[in-house]
């Protein structure tokens, strides 16, 4: 990582800009009915067709803010003045569906939020990736989960959290007798969770990237604030085979393939050491 290179006034302003800018969008929520894509690469609905399916989908093949990348060494630029997190969750009533490809649970409360940039977003819903979605240095991890939040005027802000193989994820050990109930489920049911407490997740870390992004599902909106935490969490190989095997979709996988940067800044906050 370039921990030792500034960027310039007009680059840092850029930056700030687009965490700050309203983005015109077609829709700024994830498909929920997941049947008409996949994630088989070279078959009519894979990625690299997304943006073909409906015209409402073009920017998941024209768009040049998408997600996700690659936090590569040589694209993130450390920028204290990102400053700590600031978010604030709560136990919620919540519900599990299954979605087809991937398992969500949705906030049926008011699940508490964060603050990016003077603006609140409310926690709305989080589901899972395997392999992960995002990439550092190009490697992929085991596990991607995504909270995905929403402010009043509708902008999107995500918070991604990455996993590798080892001791199970206790939060998702909470949740392996509701996921199993699922596997049978369509599109249109719930189950019932009754209240979740998100402060069960624990980020574990203040140091985390930033971009401005997509949906990394169709319509692949852009103009999504992009929040990777650094610290990487364990998730046991029987938990990833189990999200997996709840679906509908019979693949190994649901992480869309990494996406071009462009002229993208990725800021990397950590705290400063002794005011330095």
């Amino acid at each position: 990582m370039k921990s030792h290179k500034f960027l310039t006034v007009s680059a840092i302003l850029a930056l700030l800009f687009f965490f700050s800018s309203t983005l015109p969008v077609s829709s700024n929520s994830e498909v929920e009915e997941e049947k008409e894509f996949s994630y088989e690469t070279g078959s009519e609905t894979g990625p690299e067709h997304w943006g073909e399916i409906h015209k409402e989908w073009s920017a998941c093949s024209n768009g040049k803010m998408q997600s996700p990348i690659d936090l590569s060494n040589d694209r993130v630029r450390l920028l204290h003045h990102m400053g700590d997190l600031r978010y604030y969750y709560s136990p919620a009533k919540a519900v599990m569906m299954n979605r087809g490809h991937d398992i969500m649970i949705k906030f049926e409360g008011r699940a508490g939020g964060m603050w990016i940039d003077g603006t609140e977003y409310a926690l709305k819903q989080l589901h899972w990736h395997s392999p992960s979605e995002h990439t550092i240095n190009g490697h992929r991890y085991a596990l991607e989960m995504h909270m995905v939040h929403q402010s009043s005027d509708n902008k999107t802000a995500v918070v991604g959290i990455l996993y590798t193989v080892g001791r199970p994820d206790p939060f998702l050990a909470k949740m392996e007798g509701y996921i199993r109930k699922t596997e049978d489920m369509d599109e249109a049911e719930k189950e019932q969770l009754g209240m979740v407490d998100p402060r069960e997740l624990n980020k574990g870390s203040r140091k985390y990237y930033r971009y401005m992004g997509s949906l990394t599902t169709p319509p692949c909106t852009e103009g999504v604030i992009w929040t990777i935490m650094k610290k990487v969490k364990t998730v046991s190989k029987e938990q990833v085979h189990l999200l997996r095997e709840a679906v509908h979709d019979d693949m190994e996988m649901n992480a869309r393939p990494t996406q071009l940067i462009n002229d993208r800044v990725v800021g990397f906050y950590q705290p400063k050491k002794n005011g330095f």
